[in-house]
């Protein structure tokens, strides 16, 4: 709080005022209370408890990805399909929840081989949500190449949304994501990506990227593939160390200041194609930077304090069992139930979402409370990883900075935090396209139309 009129410019002092680092004693009261409310407004996502429901409808999966995290099975093992009676189990559960957004999203293996229970789910879940009245939203993750005409017609109708995998070029995708039949997994993919397209449209489907150590040095590379195919973004995602990919980690893993290395060169040249005309969005920086500039909360789980796992998003195993996020069950499937928490065949949805799984990641994933990351710059904006947290150390709190997820984090923040220091005017422009979801010529009129009121 400042006593007298300061020395600084008064453009710069009203700037920090309008942001409420200081406040004289006349408006005190009131940067207070619009500090509060965009506290609150950055910790919506716990009054909405819970909006993300994940289903593993199956772990059967007609790929053998060197990297999978969950260690699929062989696509004859009918054995680790969910079953129709534990898919509405699960359902009923689900609609226990008090948040008015409900997602449902099926996951595998491959969850287009347990076509059945996806219909069932579905439909089971719009007819109880006819009385209920929530906001109800369906995505099916999928290599998409056991995709059918038959399938299309059924998600159109739904509404439900594609999530799908892209690594890169033929080469990259197909030396890792192997199929079992030995065919080339990235030309059914494309095949099959154009018969969604021309059946759902390009806005219903997205897709994801995991970075080898073949692929650090090839990210403008895959950029350029995203852009051709028609996606209008991507993720870049490292290597999580779970299942296949743990056990295959001598030949796939790489220092985590190799992939940061790699995400700033991919970062920049993203940059330059929103500059050339292009909108393509890289959403890992869309996340920090909404975070950064703006009071909003995201929905991503690894960006929230106290972590969102259970909190945001829950998942269901194939045979009901519980789990406060995917990483969970991959530990589970690793041979430690440590999260497990309960089924819904047999435990009540009190008992899963009031149990002492959940209330340990509440109580020991709030950044303003742990160790290190109290006195972290980047505290307001980042958040943790309480399960893999305990996969490195045994301990959901773990060891910080030394951590794979910290050292990311960290060097991701100064990237982008030199970027906003130095405040180009076209990288900004770029970077409120992303976030807004506007295109970069709708940000740069609105500028100069602005800046023309401003004149008169």
């Amino acid at each position: 709080m400042r006593e007298t009129p300061s020395d600084l410019p008064s453009k710069i002092l009203y700037d920090l005022e309008s942001r409420h680092f200081v406040s004289d004693k006349k408006s005190l009261a009131s940067a207070i209370d619009l500090t509060a409310t965009k506290y609150r407004t950055r910790k919506q996502f716990m009054t909405d408890f819970t909006a993300l429901h994940m289903m593993v409808v199956t772990l059967r999966c007609n790929h053998k990805c060197e990297y999978c995290q969950v260690s699929s099975e062989d696509d004859d093992a009918v054995r680790f399909d969910m079953k129709e009676d534990t898919a509405r189990k699960i359902v009923d559960c689900i609609f226990l929840s008090p948040s008015p957004h409900i997602k449902i999203e099926f996951q595998g293996g491959e969850p287009l081989l347990n076509w059945d229970a996806i219909v069932a789910t579905v439909i089971y879940a719009e007819e109880l949500n006819q009385s209920v009245k929530k906001n109800l939203s369906f995505v099916i993750c999928s290599n998409l190449t056991a995709l059918t005409e038959e399938h299309l017609v059924f998600i159109k109708e739904h509404n439900i949304d594609l999530s799908t995998s892209l690594d890169g070029s033929k080469c990259l995708h197909d030396k890792y994501r192997l199929t079992r039949n030995d065919t080339s997994s990235y030309d059914a993919y494309i095949d099959n990506l154009s018969m969604a397209r021309t059946a759902l449209g390009n806005d219903k489907i997205g897709a994801l990227m995991t970075a080898t150590g073949d692929s650090l040095g090839l990210f403008p590379e895959i950029i350029d593939e995203y852009i051709e195919r028609g996606f209008d973004g991507m993720f870049f995602r490292s290597l999580n160390p779970y299942g296949d990919a743990s056990a295959n980690k001598k030949e796939l893993d790489y220092p985590m200041a190799e992939f940061v290395s790699a995400y700033k060169d991919g970062l920049d040249y993203i940059i330059q194609k929103n500059k050339d005309g292009v909108y393509f969005v890289e959403f890992f920086a869309t996340l920090l930077l909404k975070r950064i500039l703006t009071p909003f909360s995201t929905g991503f789980v690894d960006l929230q304090s106290p972590a969102g796992a259970g909190i945001s998003g829950v998942i269901y195993d194939y045979n009901g069992d519980v789990y406060p996020a995917d990483e969970g069950r991959m530990l589970a499937r690793m041979g430690n139930e440590r999260f497990k928490m309960g089924n819904v065949i047999t435990t009540s949805y009190k008992s899963i979402f009031h149990g002492d799984v959940l209330k340990e990641l509440v109580s020991k994933s709030c950044v303003e409370c742990m160790p290190r990351c109290t006195s972290c710059a980047y505290r307001a904006y980042c958040g943790s990883d309480p399960i893999r947290n305990y996969l490195e150390t045994g301990d959901v709190v773990g060891k910080r900075p030394r951590s794979p997820f910290c050292e990311r984090q960290l060097a991701i923040f100064d990237f982008l935090f030199e970027k906003l220091r130095r405040a180009d005017t076209d990288e900004m422009d770029v970077f409120w396209s992303w976030i807004t979801k506007r295109s970069l010529e709708g940000i740069k009129n609105e500028e100069a139309t602005r800046a023309a009121e401003q004149a008169v």
